[in-house]
């Protein structure tokens, strides 16, 4: 069920589809709310008002508790369930509750708050009526494809051996080095192991979208994990 309604509807909707995603919900939607403050900045609209929808459809976990949980502490926060996986139909169902005059359609791990700023810069403004940001599009760049292939290549290579050891993890690490052989590692953690490659993925993914970490052009990545435990022949599933 949708919380109640702020007392005015806001200028923008963003609508995020969300699926077994309690080990990185919070944090992620934290930082999408502190990211909207460096938009309006850039936007010199202080006054620009936001919502974040989160369309839970039928995860396994806690995300539809933490979700409701969220929408009860930020006023920003709205939260639906549909109690079903259906991801096109969480969409939907998110954009007809949206109550701003403009809405963004995002991902919970990849949100781009740049791609926001320039969209919002145009839509606010009546330059058009549809922005969308597609890395198929002339002049885009995106290293994600090549990333992703690598990074779904080691999280599978590493589930398999967690398996065959009955052990799941709590932390995932990411390691990327750069052209001029600087190096950064960078990690979350979550409550329960995890045993599963897409969850692994996943974690990977976000650290990378979080993080920043694809702002030039990289020598290395490497995905690992640490905070072993024994998982007594459980699959843990989490994302």
């Amino acid at each position: 069920m949708i919380h109640p309604a702020l007392v005015s509807a806001p200028d923008v909707s963003i609508v995020i589809p969300v699926y077994n995603e309690e080990g990185i919900l919070r944090e992620a939607v934290t930082e999408l709310l502190d990211g909207l403050d460096a938009v309006r900045r850039a936007l010199a609209a202080p006054e620009l008002t936001f919502e974040i929808i989160l369309a839970e459809n039928g995860s396994r976990d806690r995300t539809a508790e933490l979700a409701a949980h969220l929408a009860a502490e930020r006023p920003e926060v709205r939260s639906l369930s549909l109690g079903e996986p259906n991801y096109g139909k969480a969409l939907r169902t998110g954009i007809l509750e949206a109550r701003g005059a403009i809405v963004i359609c995002e991902e919970i791990d990849l949100c781009d708050l740049d791609f926001h700023r320039r969209a919002l810069a145009h839509l606010r403004h009546h330059d058009c009526d549809l922005v969308i940001g597609s890395k198929a599009m002339k002049g885009a760049s995106d290293e994600r494809p090549v990333l992703r292939r690598c990074l779904r290549e080691q999280a599978s290579e590493i589930s398999a051996k967690l398996k065959r050891r009955r052990l799941g993890a709590k932390t995932v690490q990411v390691k990327i080095r750069y052209g001029d052989f600087r190096t950064l590692t960078r990690q979350v953690t979550v409550e329960e192991p995890i045993t599963e490659a897409r969850d692994i993925y996943r974690l990977g993914c976000f650290l990378l979208a979080k993080e920043k970490l694809v702002s030039r052009p990289l020598r290395l990545v490497g995905l690992g994990v640490s905070g072993l435990s024994e998982v007594e022949g459980r699959q843990l599933v989490l994302l």
